[in-house]
Order: C-alpha cells, then structure tokens, then sequence
C-alpha cells in the first residue's frame, strides 16, 4: 500500500527535532487542532446524503418534464460535497480508523460518484508527497495540460496545439472532468490487486446501473442525455474551480536543486483563497490549500483556525505565504498556463 497524504504529517520528511516545521507542529498538536471532528462529519455526511436522496426523489417525480434539467446543476454542486467528503475520508480527517475510512471513500467515491478511490488516493498521496515536483507529481505530469517550458518543447500534432491554447481551454476541459475521472477508475483497476479490483469495480459498476437506471426509468432518452451531460459537465468544472488555484502558477521544486524540507515544499508550491465562509462551503476547505498540506489529516472546521498560526511562523522565518482572492487566482493560475505555451505561439 502506499503511504497516505494523512501519515506525511505524523512524520513529514524534513519534519525532525530541529526543523523549521516541528516548532508549528508542536504548537498545533498542543491546540488540539489535529483532534478529529466526528460530530460535525455526521451532520456534514448525512445533510449531504439526505440532499442527494431529496434530488433522487425529484428525479423521479418530475422527470417526465423538461423542468428536471433545473436538477442537475443542483445535482453537480451536491456531487462536489460528496467527493469533498471522499478527499477528506482518504486523508483520515474524519476518523483515524482506517477500515472505518476507506468504507466512507468507498460509498463516497465508488458508490456514490463513479470514481475509483483507490485510484484517487494513490494519485493524490503522491501529489502530497511532492507537489509541484515535475518529477513525483502526477498533477504536472504532461499529459493534455503541461506546466513548464521544458514539457511544452516537446509538443507536437493536436497536442501542440492544445499547449498554445490551454490558457483559453482550461475550464472547457474541465467539462469533461466528470467523465474522466470515472474512466480512470476503471482503467486503474488493472493495478489494483484481486481482492481490491473486485470491491471497487462492482460499486463502480453499480453505480453506473443505478445512474442509468434512474434516469432511463424517470425521463425519455433525451431528457436523460441531456440531463447527464449537463450534471457531469457541471460536475467537472466545479471540481475544476476548486483545485485548478491550489498550486499552478506557484514555485516547482528545482529536481537537481536542493531539497526542501516540509514547511518551505508545501508552503512554497500552494497558495491560499481569501474568502469566508461561502468560500468555504464552495471550495470544500481546499481554499486553505497551504494548511491542509502541511496538516493533511487535520479536520476541514479547523483549516480556518490553524490559518493564523501558519502565516505568523512563516512571516517569522521570512516564508512567502500566498493568498489571492478567487477571481484573481484563476487569473495567476491561468497566466501561468498562457506562459507556458507562448514559445509555440512564436511569443
């Protein structure tokens, strides 16, 4: 198994006696801020379930109307809370029980969403291990979006062309996210050992049956294609705004350079959304991208208040701590991309 994004702060590498990190970390633990939260993931979990259930239920009642397309977005927005809640069982913010963990992942992931969450969890612990490091982190691997000079070289055909433009594409691909990262899920399930393979990929198929089923038997083949062309792209691009400001645009880790330690690897490559508590709930926490990779397995209600200990230990070391309001973030995330592609553009 590989190691998960939650154990990285039990021991994050560069995180020893006399490391700029430990002195945060004591302080933290001693707050009780990396105690978990159960209580408020209960009401968090079963409002969403019973949300999702509420839209089950208007599915089936009006479908035979158009009107049911008004559900949909309602649907994509509620789909975002439930991978938000899977992201946050595979960092074990909500227990410390890992079977207990990976059954909400499970539900949350496979069940409830079609996404693999053995695939997701393998993928997202390296992104934590290494972010922004070309080399380690599979989210700036080149693949249709590249993120340095050096990946974009390489480009030639119809992915050339994608590079020149990615600026300008960005969000239209993110609507296609939804549907992405359910084909991913099943192509990872080559990976996944036996026992494992068959967990995931019956929920993953009993997932897309149940969709179908419920839109097939409520609505006409129109309304059901409309309808989930419309929740899935609505889907993809809500998660496309909640992780595209986390960390494009910010500094990557020189591979032949010198290594960071904890603090200054995480600090460095992320940057923070100013906003309150809308922010919050529509950015699922990530919004406090810099804390929740420092303390991955600490509880999504206490982000906010480990905000202000986090920027007064970097101001004493002199550590840049990134903010911008969200507009402005995409902006920054998407300058970078747009300069990125400009040595194609002939620029």
């Amino acid at each position: 198994m590989p190691q998960t994004a939650a154990a990285l702060v039990e021991s994050p590498p560069g995180a020893s006696k006399g490391s700029e990190f430990a002195p945060l970390l004591r302080t933290v633990k001693g707050q009780g801020l990396l105690d978990r939260r159960h209580g408020w993931y209960a009401v968090a979990i079963v409002g969403n379930a019973l949300a999702l259930a509420a839209v089950v239920v208007g599915v089936v009642l009006i479908g035979h109307s158009w009107w049911v397309l008004l559900l949909a977005p309602l649907l994509a927005v509620l789909s975002a809370r439930t991978a938000f809640i899977g992201h946050d069982a595979g960092h074990s913010q909500i227990t410390g029980n890992r079977s207990m963990s990976r059954v909400i992942g499970l539900i949350h992931g496979n069940l409830l969403l079609g996404m693999s969450n053995s695939w997701w969890n393998e993928k997202h612990s390296r992104h934590h291990a290494n972010p922004n490091h070309i080399d380690k982190d599979p989210d700036v691997a080149a693949d249709i979006l590249v993120f340095t000079s050096e990946q974009a070289r390489g480009r030639a055909g119809f992915r050339r062309w994608l590079t020149r433009n990615q600026a300008w594409l960005f969000f239209p691909l993110t609507l296609l996210e939804g549907i992405a990262l359910k084909v991913y899920g099943f192509q990872d399930l080559r990976r996944q050992p036996p026992r494992e393979r068959m967990v995931e990929g019956l929920l993953l198929v009993t997932h897309v049956a149940a969709y179908a089923t419920l839109l097939l038997t409520s609505m006409s083949l129109g309304q059901a294609l409309a309808f989930a062309a419309l929740h899935q792209a609505l889907f993809g691009l809500h998660l496309g705004m909640a992780f595209a400001p986390n960390h494009k645009g910010m500094d990557m880790p020189d591979p032949e350079g010198d290594r960071w330690g904890h603090l200054r690897r995480q600090v460095l490559t992320s940057r923070n959304i100013r906003g309150g508590i809308v922010t919050d709930w529509f950015l699922g926490g990530l919004n406090y991208q810099i804390e929740h990779h420092l303390f991955p397995s600490m509880p999504r209600p206490h982000l906010r208040l480990v905000q202000p200990l986090v920027r007064a230990h970097c101001r004493e070391l002199g550590i840049p701590y990134a903010e911008a309001a969200l507009v402005d973030s995409y902006r920054q995330a998407l300058r970078h991309m747009y300069e990125v592609g400009a040595p194609l553009r002939g620029e």
